[in-house]
């Protein structure tokens, strides 16, 4: 497979740059997927996992990452992924991300404003991604 230039940047650092042989992102219906020479799209990202694969001494190697909402851009054999924020599965701490969850779930169970509910929602579905990403290996 041929390669790409991948820019994947969270508001608060970059997760990864670098050469890139294919790489699936997580948008509304489903997964869409990339390799080199793509035709030029811009998309939403939907929370989820970013499933990336790079060549690495003489292999492959697969990079998980757990993102948030953003956007991607694909044009002229390069991509750029801007999400709000970003985990590699090793960066993950599973036992506070089941913390995270557990205490999540327990926020919804009570009477809530609707903000505190919707913010409540968004914990829980970041802390379910995490777990996702980190015990997909």
């Amino acid at each position: 497979m041929k390669p790409f230039s991948l820019r994947v940047l969270a508001a608060d650092r970059p997760v990864f740059e670098g050469e890139c042989v294919s790489l699936v992102i997580p948008v509304e219906d489903g997964q869409y997927g990339i390799l080199a020479h793509h035709s030029d799209f811009v998309s939403a990202i939907v929370p989820g996992e970013l499933d990336l694969t790079v060549e690495k001494d003489g292999g492959r190697e697969r990079i998980r990452v757990a993102v948030s909402d953003g956007m991607v851009r694909v044009s002229a054999n390069s991509v750029i992924v801007l999400v709000d924020s970003a985990e590699r599965e090793d960066e993950i701490d599973e036992e506070l991300a089941l913390h995270d969850m557990e205490t999540a779930k327990e926020d919804l169970s009570h009477d809530r404003s609707r903000i505190e509910y919707a913010a409540a929602q968004a914990r829980l579905a970041r802390a379910m991604n995490r777990l996702k990403v980190v015990r997909h290996k």
